[in-house]
């Protein structure tokens, strides 16, 4: 079995596809609302002086996201979003 990877562990400037959502509850609809989606691509732009929340670029938007929230999302295969 391949390692789960998480949108937490992404390389700034590096893209994947969102696989699954690891969350419950009003987060995961929240993460839904915003484009999360299974199949959806997203890109790691940066992360802020701290390294605490990391930018990401998901259906031309740019959302900032804490790594235990970015931790709930899991991914696969990079892409070109």
């Amino acid at each position: 079995m391949p390692p789960v990877n998480t949108l937490s562990s992404l390389k700034c400037g590096s893209g994947a596809i969102v696989s699954a959502l690891n969350t419950a509850g009003a987060m995961r609809r929240r993460l839904m609302d915003i484009g999360f989606a299974p199949g959806s691509p997203v890109r790691a732009l940066f992360r802020s002086c701290s390294g605490d929340p990391v930018a990401y670029l998901i259906h031309d938007t740019v959302i900032a996201l804490r790594s235990e929230d970015a931790a709930g999302i899991l991914i696969e295969s990079a892409a070109e979003p």
